[in-house]
Protein backbone atom coordinates (compact mmCIF):
# COMPACT_ATOMS: atom_id res chain seq x y z
CA UNK A 1 0.00 0.00 0.00
CA UNK A 2 1.27 3.50 -0.71
CA UNK A 3 -0.26 6.28 1.61
CA UNK A 4 -0.87 9.47 0.40
CA UNK A 5 -1.01 12.79 2.02
CA UNK A 6 -3.50 13.51 4.63
CA UNK A 7 -7.12 15.28 3.71
CA UNK A 8 -8.32 17.02 6.87
CA UNK A 9 -12.39 18.56 7.21
CA UNK A 10 -14.50 19.84 10.03
CA UNK A 11 -16.36 16.90 9.61
CA UNK A 12 -15.89 13.15 7.83
CA UNK A 13 -18.97 10.98 6.80
CA UNK A 14 -18.53 7.31 5.84
CA UNK A 15 -21.56 6.62 3.68
CA UNK A 16 -23.83 8.18 1.18
CA UNK A 17 -27.43 6.74 1.92
CA UNK A 18 -30.19 8.86 3.97
CA UNK A 19 -28.17 9.66 7.17
CA UNK A 20 -25.23 10.50 5.93
CA UNK A 21 -25.83 12.89 3.21
CA UNK A 22 -28.62 14.69 5.69
CA UNK A 23 -25.34 15.18 8.40
CA UNK A 24 -23.41 16.38 5.84
CA UNK A 25 -25.55 18.71 4.01
CA UNK A 26 -26.57 19.86 7.65
CA UNK A 27 -23.11 20.51 8.75
CA UNK A 28 -22.35 22.17 5.01
CA UNK A 29 -24.87 24.65 5.72
CA UNK A 30 -23.65 25.46 9.15
CA UNK A 31 -20.43 26.35 7.67
CA UNK A 32 -18.31 22.94 8.15
CA UNK A 33 -16.29 21.39 5.58
CA UNK A 34 -17.16 17.99 5.04
CA UNK A 35 -15.59 14.71 3.42
CA UNK A 36 -18.11 11.97 2.54
CA UNK A 37 -16.89 8.83 1.42
CA UNK A 38 -18.72 6.92 -0.98
CA UNK A 39 -18.33 3.55 -1.64
CA UNK A 40 -20.09 2.87 -4.89
CA UNK A 41 -19.39 5.37 -7.88
CA UNK A 42 -20.42 8.41 -8.31
CA UNK A 43 -24.15 9.21 -7.97
CA UNK A 44 -25.82 10.36 -11.25
CA UNK A 45 -29.46 11.42 -11.48
CA UNK A 46 -30.47 8.65 -14.11
CA UNK A 47 -28.67 6.11 -11.34
CA UNK A 48 -30.82 3.13 -10.97
CA UNK A 49 -28.43 1.43 -8.76
CA UNK A 50 -26.68 4.27 -6.88
CA UNK A 51 -25.37 1.66 -4.19
CA UNK A 52 -27.41 3.17 -1.12
CA UNK A 53 -30.33 1.21 1.14
CA UNK A 54 -32.22 4.08 0.82
CA UNK A 55 -32.59 4.57 -2.77
CA UNK A 56 -34.31 0.75 -2.80
CA UNK A 57 -36.68 1.61 0.54
CA UNK A 58 -40.10 1.64 -1.62
CA UNK A 59 -43.01 1.92 1.33
CA UNK A 60 -42.39 5.13 2.89
CA UNK A 61 -41.44 7.61 5.84
CA UNK A 62 -43.52 7.02 8.80
CA UNK A 63 -43.86 10.28 10.69
CA UNK A 64 -46.91 12.64 12.08
CA UNK A 65 -48.44 15.34 10.95
CA UNK A 66 -48.82 17.80 13.47
CA UNK A 67 -52.40 18.99 12.20
CA UNK A 68 -53.32 14.96 12.20
CA UNK A 69 -56.42 14.62 14.57
CA UNK A 70 -56.41 10.65 13.81
CA UNK A 71 -52.63 9.91 14.48
CA UNK A 72 -49.89 11.42 17.35
CA UNK A 73 -46.34 10.80 18.50
CA UNK A 74 -47.57 9.19 21.49
CA UNK A 75 -49.20 6.49 19.41
CA UNK A 76 -46.97 6.55 16.80
CA UNK A 77 -43.98 5.30 19.89
CA UNK A 78 -46.71 2.95 21.15
CA UNK A 79 -47.01 1.05 17.99
CA UNK A 80 -43.45 1.44 17.49
CA UNK A 81 -42.63 -0.12 21.05
CA UNK A 82 -45.18 -3.00 20.68
CA UNK A 83 -43.37 -3.62 17.36
CA UNK A 84 -40.28 -3.89 19.34
CA UNK A 85 -41.35 -6.98 21.16
CA UNK A 86 -40.25 -5.30 24.65
CA UNK A 87 -36.63 -3.88 23.89
CA UNK A 88 -37.30 -1.06 22.39
CA UNK A 89 -36.12 2.40 24.40
CA UNK A 90 -38.98 4.29 25.05
CA UNK A 91 -37.63 7.38 25.76
CA UNK A 92 -35.46 7.64 23.15
CA UNK A 93 -38.22 6.26 20.50
CA UNK A 94 -40.52 9.62 21.28
CA UNK A 95 -37.69 11.66 21.18
CA UNK A 96 -36.71 10.75 17.50
CA UNK A 97 -40.64 10.22 16.00
CA UNK A 98 -40.98 13.36 17.65
CA UNK A 99 -38.42 15.19 15.42
CA UNK A 100 -39.45 13.50 12.91
CA UNK A 101 -42.05 15.85 11.09
CA UNK A 102 -39.15 18.74 11.52
CA UNK A 103 -36.78 16.63 9.30
CA UNK A 104 -39.29 15.89 6.96
CA UNK A 105 -39.83 19.70 6.84
CA UNK A 106 -36.26 20.23 6.15
CA UNK A 107 -36.17 17.32 3.04
CA UNK A 108 -39.17 18.97 1.45
CA UNK A 109 -37.04 22.29 1.71
CA UNK A 110 -33.96 20.86 0.16
CA UNK A 111 -36.51 19.96 -2.96
CA UNK A 112 -38.05 16.32 -2.13
CA UNK A 113 -41.25 16.12 -3.55
CA UNK A 114 -43.96 13.34 -1.51
CA UNK A 115 -47.35 12.82 -3.36
CA UNK A 116 -50.26 14.79 -1.98
CA UNK A 117 -53.98 15.10 -3.02
CA UNK A 118 -56.06 17.31 -4.69
CA UNK A 119 -56.57 18.95 -1.50
CA UNK A 120 -52.59 19.85 -1.16
CA UNK A 121 -52.36 17.16 1.92
CA UNK A 122 -49.75 14.46 1.76
CA UNK A 123 -51.63 10.92 0.91
CA UNK A 124 -50.48 8.50 3.51
CA UNK A 125 -50.86 4.66 3.12
CA UNK A 126 -50.88 1.81 6.22
CA UNK A 127 -48.20 -0.61 6.80
CA UNK A 128 -47.55 -3.71 9.35
CA UNK A 129 -47.97 -2.80 13.02
CA UNK A 130 -49.21 0.41 12.35
CA UNK A 131 -52.44 1.85 13.92
CA UNK A 132 -53.69 4.29 11.35
CA UNK A 133 -52.69 5.55 7.83
CA UNK A 134 -49.19 7.72 8.69
CA UNK A 135 -46.84 6.63 5.69
CA UNK A 136 -45.72 9.52 3.74
CA UNK A 137 -44.68 8.49 0.16
CA UNK A 138 -43.27 9.44 -3.10
CA UNK A 139 -43.56 8.70 -6.75
CA UNK A 140 -45.41 5.85 -5.33
CA UNK A 141 -43.74 3.32 -4.60
CA UNK A 142 -40.54 5.30 -5.42
CA UNK A 143 -39.93 7.05 -1.71
CA UNK A 144 -36.34 6.35 -1.29
CA UNK A 145 -35.26 7.02 -4.54
CA UNK A 146 -37.21 10.40 -4.24
CA UNK A 147 -35.13 10.59 -0.94
CA UNK A 148 -31.57 9.58 -2.61
CA UNK A 149 -32.28 11.94 -5.37
CA UNK A 150 -32.97 15.40 -2.97
CA UNK A 151 -29.99 14.83 -0.80
CA UNK A 152 -27.40 13.73 -3.20
CA UNK A 153 -28.26 16.71 -6.08
CA UNK A 154 -27.90 19.07 -2.15
CA UNK A 155 -24.89 17.70 -1.81
CA UNK A 156 -22.97 17.50 -4.68
CA UNK A 157 -23.93 21.36 -5.47
CA UNK A 158 -22.56 22.53 -2.07
CA UNK A 159 -19.30 24.30 -2.16
CA UNK A 160 -18.11 23.01 1.28
CA UNK A 161 -19.10 19.43 0.91
CA UNK A 162 -16.33 17.26 -0.91
CA UNK A 163 -17.42 13.07 -2.29
CA UNK A 164 -15.01 10.99 -2.55
CA UNK A 165 -16.38 7.88 -4.76
CA UNK A 166 -15.18 4.18 -4.82
CA UNK A 167 -13.12 4.76 -1.56
CA UNK A 168 -13.30 2.38 0.86
CA UNK A 169 -13.22 3.16 4.98
CA UNK A 170 -10.41 0.53 6.00
CA UNK A 171 -9.89 1.49 9.52
CA UNK A 172 -11.13 4.31 12.04
CA UNK A 173 -8.25 6.36 13.52
CA UNK A 174 -7.44 6.83 17.01
CA UNK A 175 -5.37 9.16 18.93
CA UNK A 176 -3.01 8.16 21.91
CA UNK A 177 -5.77 9.25 23.86
CA UNK A 178 -8.51 6.99 22.81
CA UNK A 179 -10.20 9.33 20.45
CA UNK A 180 -11.58 9.34 17.00
CA UNK A 181 -9.59 11.69 14.65
CA UNK A 182 -10.61 10.10 11.15
CA UNK A 183 -10.52 7.28 8.99
CA UNK A 184 -8.12 5.73 6.57
CA UNK A 185 -9.36 4.62 2.96
CA UNK A 186 -8.06 2.79 0.30
CA UNK A 187 -8.62 2.96 -3.50
CA UNK A 188 -8.68 0.58 -6.44
CA UNK A 189 -5.02 1.41 -7.46
CA UNK A 190 -3.52 0.17 -4.22
CA UNK A 191 -3.40 3.73 -2.61
CA UNK A 192 -4.37 4.28 1.21
CA UNK A 193 -4.86 8.15 2.49
CA UNK A 194 -6.30 9.23 5.66
CA UNK A 195 -9.19 12.00 6.14
CA UNK A 196 -8.71 13.89 9.26
CA UNK A 197 -11.66 15.32 10.79
CA UNK A 198 -12.63 16.14 14.80
CA UNK A 199 -15.72 14.17 14.00
CA UNK A 200 -16.08 10.94 12.34
CA UNK A 201 -19.31 9.65 11.55
CA UNK A 202 -20.42 5.94 10.46
CA UNK A 203 -23.37 5.75 8.07
CA UNK A 204 -22.79 2.47 5.99
CA UNK A 205 -25.86 1.11 6.69
CA UNK A 206 -26.45 -2.76 7.24
CA UNK A 207 -25.29 -6.13 6.49
CA UNK A 208 -28.11 -8.27 4.53
CA UNK A 209 -25.33 -9.93 2.23
CA UNK A 210 -24.28 -11.91 5.30
CA UNK A 211 -27.16 -14.37 3.72
CA UNK A 212 -27.84 -15.78 -0.13
CA UNK A 213 -30.58 -13.57 -0.48
CA UNK A 214 -31.17 -9.82 0.36
CA UNK A 215 -33.45 -6.50 -0.30
CA UNK A 216 -29.82 -4.96 0.08
CA UNK A 217 -27.85 -3.40 -2.83
CA UNK A 218 -24.30 -5.24 -2.59
CA UNK A 219 -22.86 -2.85 -0.96
CA UNK A 220 -24.56 -3.85 2.18
CA UNK A 221 -21.89 -5.83 4.11
CA UNK A 222 -21.20 -4.79 7.66
CA UNK A 223 -18.56 -2.62 6.78
CA UNK A 224 -19.43 -0.04 9.74
CA UNK A 225 -19.97 -2.51 12.12
CA UNK A 226 -16.56 -3.86 11.54
CA UNK A 227 -14.96 0.21 11.68
CA UNK A 228 -16.70 0.47 14.91
CA UNK A 229 -15.91 -2.58 16.46
CA UNK A 230 -12.07 -3.03 15.26
CA UNK A 231 -11.90 0.46 16.83
CA UNK A 232 -13.36 -0.41 20.77
CA UNK A 233 -16.68 0.88 20.41
CA UNK A 234 -19.60 -1.21 21.67
CA UNK A 235 -22.17 -3.03 19.77
CA UNK A 236 -25.56 -4.58 21.07
CA UNK A 237 -28.80 -6.38 19.40
CA UNK A 238 -26.65 -7.95 16.79
CA UNK A 239 -29.62 -10.75 16.89
CA UNK A 240 -32.20 -9.14 15.73
CA UNK A 241 -31.80 -9.26 12.06
CA UNK A 242 -35.40 -8.56 9.97
CA UNK A 243 -36.24 -10.63 7.44
CA UNK A 244 -39.18 -9.04 5.33
CA UNK A 245 -42.15 -11.14 4.47
CA UNK A 246 -42.48 -10.39 0.83
CA UNK A 247 -39.19 -10.36 -1.26
CA UNK A 248 -39.73 -11.21 -4.99
CA UNK A 249 -39.42 -15.57 -5.02
CA UNK A 250 -36.64 -16.19 -7.89
CA UNK A 251 -35.43 -19.76 -7.64
CA UNK A 252 -31.70 -20.10 -7.54
CA UNK A 253 -31.00 -16.31 -7.81
CA UNK A 254 -28.45 -15.32 -4.85
CA UNK A 255 -27.68 -11.39 -3.81
CA UNK A 256 -30.00 -8.57 -3.91
CA UNK A 257 -33.84 -9.33 -4.94
CA UNK A 258 -36.44 -7.28 -5.47
CA UNK A 259 -38.66 -5.99 -2.48
CA UNK A 260 -42.87 -5.92 -2.30
CA UNK A 261 -43.08 -3.27 -0.43
CA UNK A 262 -45.18 -3.83 2.58
CA UNK A 263 -47.45 -0.95 1.45
CA UNK A 264 -48.80 -3.58 -1.11
CA UNK A 265 -50.51 -4.76 1.86
CA UNK A 266 -51.44 -1.77 3.72
CA UNK A 267 -53.39 -0.94 0.27
CA UNK A 268 -55.27 -4.04 0.75
CA UNK A 269 -52.97 -7.37 -0.52
CA UNK A 270 -53.04 -10.72 0.90
CA UNK A 271 -50.56 -13.31 1.47
CA UNK A 272 -52.01 -16.50 0.17
CA UNK A 273 -50.30 -20.08 0.13
CA UNK A 274 -50.15 -22.60 -3.05
CA UNK A 275 -53.24 -23.56 -2.10
CA UNK A 276 -54.75 -20.53 -2.63
CA UNK A 277 -55.36 -19.96 2.16
CA UNK A 278 -54.73 -17.12 3.94
CA UNK A 279 -51.03 -17.42 5.48
CA UNK A 280 -51.89 -15.11 8.32
CA UNK A 281 -55.68 -16.37 9.17
CA UNK A 282 -55.60 -16.77 13.17
CA UNK A 283 -51.77 -15.95 13.35
CA UNK A 284 -52.47 -12.15 14.96
CA UNK A 285 -55.32 -10.27 15.17
CA UNK A 286 -53.84 -7.48 12.54
CA UNK A 287 -53.65 -10.35 10.10
CA UNK A 288 -51.53 -9.23 7.08
CA UNK A 289 -50.40 -5.98 8.00
CA UNK A 290 -49.25 -7.62 11.94
CA UNK A 291 -45.30 -7.03 12.49
CA UNK A 292 -42.98 -8.22 10.18
CA UNK A 293 -41.32 -10.86 12.55
CA UNK A 294 -45.04 -11.94 12.87
CA UNK A 295 -45.75 -12.03 9.29
CA UNK A 296 -42.64 -13.73 8.28
CA UNK A 297 -42.47 -16.60 10.27
CA UNK A 298 -46.44 -17.25 9.21
CA UNK A 299 -45.10 -17.18 5.59
CA UNK A 300 -42.53 -20.06 6.52
CA UNK A 301 -44.98 -22.08 8.12
CA UNK A 302 -46.76 -21.77 5.29
CA UNK A 303 -43.99 -22.82 2.87
CA UNK A 304 -43.26 -25.58 5.22
CA UNK A 305 -47.32 -26.70 5.44
CA UNK A 306 -47.30 -27.04 1.76
CA UNK A 307 -44.06 -27.48 0.87
CA UNK A 308 -43.73 -25.22 -1.43
CA UNK A 309 -40.51 -22.84 -2.13
CA UNK A 310 -42.68 -19.37 -1.72
CA UNK A 311 -46.13 -18.23 -1.18
CA UNK A 312 -48.31 -15.70 -2.64
CA UNK A 313 -49.01 -12.01 -2.78
CA UNK A 314 -52.61 -11.69 -4.58
CA UNK A 315 -52.82 -8.00 -5.39
CA UNK A 316 -54.78 -8.20 -8.28
CA UNK A 317 -58.04 -6.25 -6.94
CA UNK A 318 -56.02 -2.97 -5.97
CA UNK A 319 -57.11 -0.64 -8.86
CA UNK A 320 -54.54 1.42 -10.64
CA UNK A 321 -51.73 -1.05 -9.68
CA UNK A 322 -48.78 0.64 -12.21
CA UNK A 323 -49.76 3.94 -11.37
CA UNK A 324 -49.38 3.48 -7.55
CA UNK A 325 -46.29 1.35 -7.32
CA UNK A 326 -44.50 1.95 -10.58
CA UNK A 327 -41.29 0.67 -8.50
CA UNK A 328 -42.71 -3.08 -8.02
CA UNK A 329 -44.79 -3.10 -11.75
CA UNK A 330 -41.06 -3.07 -13.12
CA UNK A 331 -39.31 -5.49 -10.65
CA UNK A 332 -41.85 -8.35 -11.00
CA UNK A 333 -42.23 -8.08 -14.82
CA UNK A 334 -38.75 -9.23 -14.99
CA UNK A 335 -40.27 -12.47 -14.28
CA UNK A 336 -43.11 -11.98 -16.23
CA UNK A 337 -45.60 -11.59 -13.81
CA UNK A 338 -48.32 -8.80 -14.42
CA UNK A 339 -49.71 -7.87 -10.41
CA UNK A 340 -53.00 -6.64 -11.91
CA UNK A 341 -53.58 -10.08 -13.10
CA UNK A 342 -50.85 -12.58 -11.51
CA UNK A 343 -50.15 -13.45 -8.04
CA UNK A 344 -46.61 -12.20 -6.87
CA UNK A 345 -44.53 -15.54 -5.85
CA UNK A 346 -42.93 -13.98 -2.54
CA UNK A 347 -40.18 -15.71 0.56
CA UNK A 348 -38.84 -13.61 3.55
CA UNK A 349 -35.81 -12.22 2.59
CA UNK A 350 -32.88 -10.61 4.73
CA UNK A 351 -34.41 -6.53 5.23
CA UNK A 352 -32.64 -4.55 7.55
CA UNK A 353 -30.30 -5.34 10.81
CA UNK A 354 -32.06 -3.87 14.21
CA UNK A 355 -29.30 -3.54 15.97
CA UNK A 356 -25.48 -2.24 15.40
CA UNK A 357 -23.06 0.58 17.09
CA UNK A 358 -24.66 1.47 20.63
CA UNK A 359 -25.39 5.55 20.46
CA UNK A 360 -26.72 7.88 23.09
CA UNK A 361 -29.67 10.72 21.43
CA UNK A 362 -27.28 12.32 19.68
CA UNK A 363 -25.45 9.77 17.62
CA UNK A 364 -22.41 9.46 19.88
CA UNK A 365 -21.09 5.94 20.62
CA UNK A 366 -18.36 5.06 23.09
CA UNK A 367 -15.53 6.28 21.63
CA UNK A 368 -14.68 10.19 21.74
CA UNK A 369 -15.25 11.59 18.34
CA UNK A 370 -17.29 9.05 16.89
CA UNK A 371 -20.68 9.02 16.12
CA UNK A 372 -23.08 6.44 14.51
CA UNK A 373 -26.32 6.95 12.18
CA UNK A 374 -28.82 4.92 9.85
CA UNK A 375 -29.17 1.34 10.18
CA UNK A 376 -25.81 1.12 11.63
CA UNK A 377 -26.16 2.21 14.51
CA UNK A 378 -28.22 1.10 17.48
CA UNK A 379 -30.53 4.08 18.94
CA UNK A 380 -33.15 2.02 20.68
CA UNK A 381 -35.78 2.83 18.01
CA UNK A 382 -36.03 -0.87 16.60
CA UNK A 383 -35.62 -3.14 19.82
CA UNK A 384 -36.04 -6.52 18.51
CA UNK A 385 -38.09 -5.88 15.19
CA UNK A 386 -38.11 -2.63 13.40
CA UNK A 387 -41.67 -0.96 12.46
CA UNK A 388 -42.12 -0.88 8.96
CA UNK A 389 -40.86 2.82 7.52
CA UNK A 390 -39.41 4.04 10.87
CA UNK A 391 -35.91 3.45 9.18
CA UNK A 392 -35.82 6.54 6.66
CA UNK A 393 -37.18 8.61 9.51
CA UNK A 394 -34.49 7.97 11.67
CA UNK A 395 -31.65 8.14 8.79
CA UNK A 396 -33.41 12.31 8.67
CA UNK A 397 -33.52 12.43 12.44
CA UNK A 398 -30.07 11.35 13.65
CA UNK A 399 -28.73 12.42 10.43
CA UNK A 400 -29.62 15.95 11.83
CA UNK A 401 -28.61 15.10 15.38
CA UNK A 402 -25.16 13.95 14.66
CA UNK A 403 -24.40 17.17 12.48
CA UNK A 404 -25.51 19.23 15.28
CA UNK A 405 -22.83 17.47 17.52
CA UNK A 406 -20.29 18.20 15.19
CA UNK A 407 -20.84 21.49 14.65
CA UNK A 408 -20.03 21.47 18.15
CA UNK A 409 -17.15 20.22 18.19
CA UNK A 410 -16.03 22.00 15.01
CA UNK A 411 -12.28 23.52 15.76
CA UNK A 412 -11.24 20.75 18.24
CA UNK A 413 -8.12 19.20 17.40
CA UNK A 414 -7.73 16.40 14.80
CA UNK A 415 -3.76 15.29 15.08
CA UNK A 416 -2.26 13.50 12.40
CA UNK A 417 -2.66 9.94 12.84
CA UNK A 418 0.78 7.81 13.37
CA UNK A 419 1.91 4.49 11.28
CA UNK A 420 -1.14 2.54 11.49
CA UNK A 421 0.18 -1.22 11.53
CA UNK A 422 -1.66 -3.85 8.65
CA UNK A 423 -2.85 -6.45 10.49
CA UNK A 424 -3.99 -10.19 9.41
CA UNK A 425 -8.40 -10.62 9.92
CA UNK A 426 -10.55 -13.47 9.22
CA UNK A 427 -12.23 -13.54 5.90
CA UNK A 428 -14.26 -16.29 5.17
CA UNK A 429 -15.28 -17.24 1.28
CA UNK A 430 -18.15 -14.58 1.09
CA UNK A 431 -20.40 -17.73 -1.02
CA UNK A 432 -19.73 -20.42 1.90
CA UNK A 433 -20.56 -17.45 4.70
CA UNK A 434 -23.51 -16.97 3.41
CA UNK A 435 -24.66 -20.57 2.96
CA UNK A 436 -23.79 -21.09 6.67
CA UNK A 437 -25.49 -17.89 7.61
CA UNK A 438 -28.29 -18.58 5.64
CA UNK A 439 -28.77 -22.18 6.57
CA UNK A 440 -28.14 -21.64 10.20
CA UNK A 441 -28.96 -18.05 11.65
CA UNK A 442 -31.50 -16.79 9.49
CA UNK A 443 -35.04 -16.77 10.18
CA UNK A 444 -34.56 -19.58 12.62
CA UNK A 445 -31.80 -20.88 14.84
CA UNK A 446 -31.03 -23.34 17.25
CA UNK A 447 -28.39 -23.67 19.20
CA UNK A 448 -26.46 -27.01 17.49
CA UNK A 449 -26.78 -24.59 14.41
CA UNK A 450 -25.11 -21.37 15.85
CA UNK A 451 -22.52 -22.92 17.47
CA UNK A 452 -21.08 -25.15 14.47
CA UNK A 453 -21.36 -21.73 12.48
CA UNK A 454 -19.18 -20.31 15.64
CA UNK A 455 -16.69 -22.45 15.15
CA UNK A 456 -16.62 -22.31 10.92
CA UNK A 457 -16.46 -18.64 11.23
CA UNK A 458 -13.53 -18.40 14.38
CA UNK A 459 -11.71 -20.88 12.41
CA UNK A 460 -11.43 -18.79 9.23
CA UNK A 461 -8.43 -18.22 7.39
CA UNK A 462 -6.93 -14.74 8.54
CA UNK A 463 -4.82 -12.76 6.00
CA UNK A 464 -4.45 -9.32 5.41
CA UNK A 465 -6.67 -7.34 2.96
CA UNK A 466 -5.51 -5.94 -0.03
CA UNK A 467 -8.58 -5.07 -1.92
CA UNK A 468 -11.76 -3.79 -1.27
CA UNK A 469 -13.58 -7.03 -1.62
CA UNK A 470 -11.10 -8.28 1.14
CA UNK A 471 -12.14 -5.71 3.04
CA UNK A 472 -15.64 -6.09 2.37
CA UNK A 473 -15.36 -10.19 3.11
CA UNK A 474 -13.64 -9.20 6.31
CA UNK A 475 -16.33 -6.82 7.26
CA UNK A 476 -18.95 -9.68 6.58
CA UNK A 477 -17.29 -12.19 8.84
CA UNK A 478 -16.88 -9.72 12.06
CA UNK A 479 -20.17 -8.66 11.32
CA UNK A 480 -21.61 -12.30 10.92
CA UNK A 481 -19.33 -13.25 14.21
CA UNK A 482 -21.06 -10.49 16.81
CA UNK A 483 -24.51 -11.84 15.45
CA UNK A 484 -24.14 -15.63 15.88
CA UNK A 485 -22.70 -14.88 19.08
CA UNK A 486 -25.16 -12.65 20.28
CA UNK A 487 -27.85 -15.68 19.16
CA UNK A 488 -26.18 -17.67 21.33
CA UNK A 489 -26.11 -15.54 23.98
CA UNK A 490 -29.82 -14.73 23.99
CA UNK A 491 -31.76 -17.98 25.31
CA UNK A 492 -35.01 -17.35 24.16
CA UNK A 493 -37.41 -16.51 21.12
CA UNK A 494 -37.97 -12.53 20.68
CA UNK A 495 -38.76 -10.69 17.89
CA UNK A 496 -36.99 -11.26 15.14
CA UNK A 497 -34.39 -13.66 16.86
CA UNK A 498 -36.34 -16.88 16.76
CA UNK A 499 -35.01 -20.09 18.73
CA UNK A 500 -36.99 -23.09 17.70
CA UNK A 501 -35.10 -24.69 20.83
CA UNK A 502 -36.06 -21.93 23.47
CA UNK A 503 -39.10 -20.62 24.43
CA UNK A 504 -40.98 -17.40 23.78
CA UNK A 505 -41.03 -13.82 24.44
Amino acid sequence: MVADAALRADLVVVGAGVAGLTAAVRAAEAGMSVVVLNKGRGWRPDDLDPGTATYFAQGGIAVVEPDNDEDSVALHTRDTVVAGAGLTDEVATASILGDGFAAVSTLIDWGARFDRGSDGRFLRTREGGHSVRRVIHAGGDATGAQVQRSLATRALSHARIRVIDESHAQQVLLSADGTAVGVRIGSGDGHTSDILAPTTVLATGGAGHMYRATTNPLGSTGDGIALAYSAGAAVADMEFIQFHPTMLYRSGVRGRRTLITEALRGEGAILVDVDGHSVTDGVHPLGDLAPRDVVAHAVTTAMARTGAEHVYLDARHISDFARRFPTVTAGVAVIGVDPSTDLIPVVPGAHYLCGGIVTDAAGATSIPGLYAAGEVARTGLHGANRLASNSLLEGLVMGRRVADAAIGRKGGAAPSNGPVAATELPIAPRGDLQNQMSDHAALSRDHIGLSSLAEYLQSAPRRRPRTATDHEDAALTVTALLVVHAALARKESRGCHHRTDEPGA
